[in-house]
């Protein structure tokens, strides 16, 4: 009789096809200490990394013959028949010289708010999400994986509805001067587009559990970055506990040797002596130099920095104050 009901459970389940998760069932403390020793999974260097399960429509997945992890060209004829049809904003670039890589990283990802919001912005980009708790990173890859099957879902309909990426964004941000009375922390969150196609479907974002403290170089080859993101890290107030906030000089060092020359480091924060903190350490480390507010309204990423968040939707909700500030990583005299 059990499993019989688990039989009608399980084609039930089928029959309703991607579900998103809901946090409530994913809930974790806010602080983990960095520098405990904890068994994570992490390769020996960045090319003994397989990003096939987290990326499969553009990596193919490794044999046990095969001699390197090497990653299929979105624009190579072999990934051709894996790749889902791309959006009206997708790259016609046909450089088959060039292998997939992941370009952008949002370290401390939380619930994978910039993500959702980045992936149709940037269709061609692989981004990762980095974040050491077990279930948020749980949560996010589960809502990727039902935002694709939406998506790819909606490929098979005819006609299809497409989203306007930057006009939604607009609108999203508008909706944060004018909260609903009855808003929960459930609800603070775009879910991702679920009744309409969107550029790059979601294939070009996950997310992954690592201390980014101790492994970064693992995963990324020297200059393999264009974008880092560090949004409303933990603050770690007290003075002894400094040592593991994500922006340090040591940190530093990692970050300018993972992103390439013209790279950037978004960093916003609601609290104002960890905005100063990593200002300081910023404007003091070389191979860093600050972008001027001016530039910065060109950059269509800075919306979905300063609002997309969870973290960030809550500040403005509760009418705190944000605090930014985006550097560019500039050439190393020693590399000219």
């Amino acid at each position: 009789m059990a499993a019989a009901e688990d039989s009608a459970n399980t084609a039930q389940g089928l029959q309703l096809g991607p579900r998103l998760p809901q946090k409530r069932y994913f809930r974790q403390r806010a602080h983990v200490n960095i520098f405990n020793d904890v068994p994570l999974d992490y390769p020996i260097s960045p090319s003994e990394e397989d990003w096939s399960n987290l990326y499969p429509a553009y990596f193919r997945p490794l044999t046990a013959t095969e001699p390197s992890k090497r990653p299929l060209s979105p624009s190579s004829s072999a990934a051709a028949d894996t790749l889902p049809k791309r959006g009206p904003a997708a790259s016609t670039a046909s450089d088959d010289s060039l292998s997939a890589q992941v370009e952008f990283a949002d370290i401390g990802c939380g619930y994978g708010g910039l993500l959702v919001a980045l992936a149709p912005l940037y269709p061609n980009t692989l981004m990762v999400g980095m974040e050491i708790r077990t279930k948020l990173v749980d949560y996010l890859q589960q809502r990727i994986e039902a935002l694709r099957g939406f998506q790819h879902d909606l490929l098979k309909t005819p006609s299809p509805e497409w989203v306007d990426v930057r006009s939604k964004l607009s609108q999203e941000i508008a909706a944060l001067d004018h909260p609903a009375p009855s808003t929960q922390d459930e609800d603070l969150h775009d879910n991702g587009e679920t009744a309409r196609l969107v550029p790059g479907h979601y294939d070009n974002i996950a997310a992954m559990r690592i201390n980014c403290q101790k492994y970064l170089p693992n995963f990324f080859k020297k200059g393999q970055l264009s974008k880092i993101f560090i949004l409303f890290a933990d603050p770690h107030f007290k003075r002894r506990k400094h040592k593991a906030r994500i922006i340090s000089s040591t940190m530093l060092a990692e970050y300018a040797y993972v992103l390439r020359p013209g790279g950037i480091v978004y960093m916003i924060t609601d609290v104002k002596d960890l905005y100063d903190w990593s200002v300081s350490h910023l404007d003091a480390f070389p191979l860093f130099e600050r972008i001027d507010d001016e530039t910065l309204k060109s950059d269509p990423a800075i919306p979905c920095v300063v609002n997309s968040t969870e973290e960030g939707k809550k500040v403005a909700r509760n009418k705190g104050s944000k605090y930014l500030a985006c550097y560019r990583r500039i050439e190393d005299p020693a590399d000219i």
